[in-house]
């Protein structure tokens, strides 16, 4: 049974989503600030968290950036917030998917499904480029036989690039299938997370080696020797 962590301060949503959850299947802890969901998320370890935006003692987005910072557990934001840049926002920190309040207890429950089963799905083949090496089964990555240290978004960007290597991506493309995210508009949080990417890699848009841009078009992953 999946281990759900909701933090939501709203006790009427909250009992309601607890019941709608366990209903269909879901394990399901609460917490109604954002300090007392890190505690959960630390301790409690749960499969997913489901995070309200509109939290009492801070902004649900600065909660997001602490929980990633200890811990790569899937997030599915659920805020009333309907807003281009609060979506941008609330991916950029790490969030995996992004729900619109009201909403079915159905249709969330098929997003957390999808999330859950893309995060117990990862390819565990071995993909090389060059002298990248990453490993899908251990989600390690190594360069020239040197670790690097990728968050959970980056290294399925980079495996994503890594699957298609040498072929020119989109960033829609990867919107859509890094950040399960099929709408335009948010080609800033593809270039955020590929500057992050190129840093981590040692190198930078100006002066690539694996991850190049095809201007209008999209970037590549490739073999600098080739």
């Amino acid at each position: 049974m999946p281990q759900l962590l909701l933090i939501e301060d709203d006790p009427g949503i909250r009992t309601a989503l607890v019941r709608a959850l366990s209903e269909r299947g879901h394990g399901v802890r609460t917490a109604a600030t954002g300090m007392a969901g890190l505690q959960e998320a630390v301790d409690g370890r749960p499969d997913l968290v489901v995070l309200d935006l509109g939290l009492p003692d801070m902004d649900g987005c600065t909660l997001l950036a602490m929980l990633r910072a200890v811990s790569e557990v899937p997030v599915i934001v659920a805020t009333a917030r309907d807003d281009e840049r609060e979506t941008v926002r609330a991916l950029d920190a790490g969030a995996d998917d992004y729900v619109v309040k009201p909403f079915a207890a159905d249709h969330l429950d098929a997003r957390i499904r999808a999330v859950l089963r893309r995060g117990g799905s990862t390819e565990s083949a071995v993909l090389e480029v060059g002298g990248l090496r990453l490993d899908g089964g251990s989600r390690e990555v190594t360069l020239d036989g040197l670790p690097i240290d990728l968050t959970r978004k980056e290294f399925d960007l980079l495996a994503h690039l890594a699957s298609k290597a040498g072929t020119v991506v989109s960033k829609r493309e990867l919107l859509a299938e890094v950040w399960h995210q099929p709408y335009g508009g948010g080609d800033k949080t593809v270039d955020v997370h590929l500057s992050w990417l190129r840093r981590k890699l040692g190198e930078s848009a100006a002066e690539p080696r694996y991850v190049v841009s095809v201007r209008g078009v999209g970037v590549k992953l490739v073999d600098p020797a080739s």
